[in-house]
């Protein structure tokens, strides 16, 4: 059933459009064609995050800072088994992926480990991804205080799901 939600939902789209006296294929290329300047504008931005994602991960660094944080985290109520979940989950969503099947398989997919690392997959945001994409076409130049604001917020979503994961 849901494999063939998505093309009707478009057949849905296009048969409105034609009813309204749109003219929905034209439309279509339209957007097209202004998406291909504004991949082309963010892909910097993306790349670097990209890099510096790899970068963290290879160096040793991503483990180095979860030694140190472990304890803070622990303070919160984060078991210190995610805490490289935590830490990788605002750079990278497909290295948060890896990591989340890493806890899997050493932890099991049923535990409260566990539960707390799907918690935390699904409730945060890969923060500079967004904001990289977000921000690419931005005039405004001091990003700080909306990147600071998304990482506490998304340190406290995950504070939350751990906590909620303890007490259910």
């Amino acid at each position: 059933m849901s494999a063939y939600l998505i093309p009707v939902f478009i057949l849905f789209v296009f048969l409105f459009a034609l009813l309204k006296k749109g003219k929905p294929y034209d439309s279509f290329v339209k957007g097209a064609k202004n998406a291909v300047p504004f991949v082309l504008s963010i892909f910097p931005n993306l790349l670097c995050i990209f890099i510096l994602s790899s970068v963290l991960e290879v160096s040793g660094i991503s483990d180095f800072l979860t030694r140190i944080l472990t304890p803070v985290f622990s303070f919160f109520g984060i078991p210190s088994e995610v805490c490289k979940l935590v830490l990788i989950k605002p750079f990278s969503g497909s290295g948060a992926l890896g990591t989340l099947s890493e806890i899997y398989a050493t932890f099991g997919a049923d535990g409260y480990i566990a539960r707390c690392a799907s918690a935390i997959y699904g409730s945060s945001e890969t923060v500079f991804y967004v904001s990289a994409v977000y921000f690419a076409n931005s005039k405004r130049k001091n990003l700080f205080t909306p990147i600071a604001i998304s990482l506490v917020a998304s340190f406290f979503s995950v504070v939350f799901a751990c906590f909620i994961c303890k007490v259910v």
